[in-house]
């Protein structure tokens, strides 16, 4: 994936290289790109959904229980995941298939959300269906996140790091034939 202040590299003939830099270190660009924006988003919207029923008078319920299981779930893998890319821990262990990783696990949180979703929302208390509100649109962003990495494998780009093209110089010297 590209960064905000990583300009792009120009495509040319010649073989390419990966290039990662294996130490670990903050670097916010992360944040400011569209995965990074849904993961924080993410966050958000996973604590706000979990404080809805917390502060519901049936935050005890069964439902209310499993539904904040799994809300805290998506806040502490996101925040893992945020975490990785903040640091470039992605970048160090980059022999993982990391969008794999991402891909599977977003696809999981998608239908963990709209059971927990639905289940909440079928309860019928206000509190419960804001939570259930929340938690559909939790919903969304795993699946437009799943969608962005399935086409990221599909298009061969790595989770964090960058190609590096070099020319390779051919120079054909002619020398003369020998002498008899």
């Amino acid at each position: 994936m590209t960064y905000p202040n990583q300009p792009r590299l120009p495509q040319s003939m010649g073989s390419s290289n990966t290039m990662f830099v294996t130490e670990v270190r903050f670097d916010p660009s992360y944040a400011k790109t569209v995965p990074g924006v849904i993961k924080i988003i993410i966050i958000i919207f996973s604590l706000i959904a979990f404080i809805c029923i917390q502060a519901s008078s049936f935050w005890s319920n069964g439902r209310g229980v499993y539904f904040n299981v799994i809300a805290q779930f998506g806040i502490w893998y996101s925040v893992g995941i945020l975490f990785c890319y903040l640091f470039h821990i992605v970048e160090k262990y980059h022999n993982w298939k990391w969008l794999r990783i991402e891909m599977i696990a977003d696809v999981a949180f998608v239908f963990l959300y709209l059971t927990t979703s639905t289940i909440v929302v079928a309860f019928g208390s206000a509190a419960y269906s804001a939570a259930g509100f929340f938690g559909y649109l939790t919903m969304v962003l795993f699946g437009s996140d799943a969608f962005i990495k399935f086409n990221a494998i599909k298009a061969g780009e790595l989770a964090q790091g960058r190609k590096v093209v070099a020319k390779e110089a051919h120079t054909h010297i002619a020398t003369p034939p020998a002498m008899p």
